[in-house]
């Protein structure tokens, strides 16, 4: 999909428009942006699990 140069240039504009202290700091709030996501992810899928494989209850 990107090729090398392209991730290159994207890289080369990042650090031009934020500035050399900040990537960093983006780089961060993106990881736990994305460890949030997949805990999320993670929990609706066993919430899921849990109400597909629950039985079923019996009507009196």
């Amino acid at each position: 999909m990107f090729g090398q140069m392209d991730l290159v240039l994207i890289g080369g504009v990042a650090l031009l428009f934020f500035g050399s202290g900040k990537i960093p700091e983006l780089m961060k709030g993106l990881g736990k942006g994305l460890s949030e996501f997949k805990k999320a992810q993670h929990e609706l899928e066993n919430d899921i699990n849990n109400v597909v494989d629950a039985p079923e209850k019996k009507k009196h």
